[in-house]
């Protein structure tokens, strides 16, 4: 049985409160038992609180598509969340750190839809969709008290989506392993694109799929996160750079 809409409502509040204030929370699983359905409900009213001040919805983003972060979750299903134009910046942007409250960084693949995507058509669809390929950085954000989340809490959370950062669009290319290098101003991380679903492409038809169970659209221009490759690492002061073997580089400016 689905939680009452008031409690949906109030949920939503206090998550939207504590990214506004900066302000973390407890684990909403502290007081309520959410399920899935639950979780995307939360969501949806969530976002609903941004298009009410003005942004719109640019995108959607991946979560949950390393192996590895599936099984320290027990779970075997991606997460999805929706990207709007106020966390959208561009390659050597600033961005500043005081609009956050424990951000980390992670390199992505981003994929750029040139039509719409019909939720009831045909997997392949969603690959004939694709007009572009660029290197991406996002900026993660969970609102949760200590990184202590469970899995319906993250979805809750529109998946911690807090900003993204775009590099060139370059031609549709096969980008199921290429190797990937993170710096920030205090650390590096090396990685393989084949870290998501053992490969971005894949990591669209799990889009498909989520998208077909909770409805949520696809649009052409939208922009979509395949996940990350590396782990994400703190985000911090000074320049971070992201390095996509034959896609190129996205850098972004952390500032206070």
């Amino acid at each position: 049985m689905s939680l009452p809409e008031t409690t949906l409502d109030a949920l939503a509040q206090r998550l939207d409160e504590a990214a506004v204030k900066c302000a973390d929370t407890p684990s909403l699983a502290d007081d309520v038992e959410l399920s899935v359905a639950d979780a995307y409900a939360v969501q949806q009213r969530l976002l609903a609180r941004r298009l009410e001040r003005e942004e719109s919805f640019v995108g959607v983003k991946l979560g949950f598509t390393s192996r590895a972060k599936m099984i320290q979750m027990g779970v075997s299903d991606v997460i999805v969340g929706r990207l709007t134009d106020a966390m959208g910046y561009a390659d050597g942007d600033c961005v500043n750190l005081s609009s956050f409250i424990h951000p980390k960084v992670e390199p992505e693949v981003a994929f750029r839809l040139a039509v719409d995507v019909d939720l009831d058509g045909p997997s392949a669809a969603i690959e004939s969709a694709v007009d572009a390929v660029a290197p991406a950085m996002e900026i993660i954000d969970s609102r949760y008290r200590d990184f202590r989340f469970t899995y319906a809490d993250v979805i809750a959370d529109n998946t911690s989506a807090a900003a993204y950062v775009l590099g060139t669009w370059q031609p549709v290319q096969d980008v199921d392993d290429r190797e990937v290098r993170l710096e920030t101003p205090a650390t590096t991380a090396t990685g393989s694109t084949a870290a998501i679903l053992d490969g971005p492409s894949r990591a669209l038809h799990a889009l498909l799929d989520m998208c077909r169970r909770h409805r949520i659209p696809l649009r052409a221009g939208d922009v979509v996160l395949a996940g990350a490759a590396t782990a994400a690492v703190p985000f911090t002061e000074g320049v971070t750079q992201c390095d996509m073997a034959g896609l190129g580089r996205v850098t972004v400016r952390g500032t206070r």
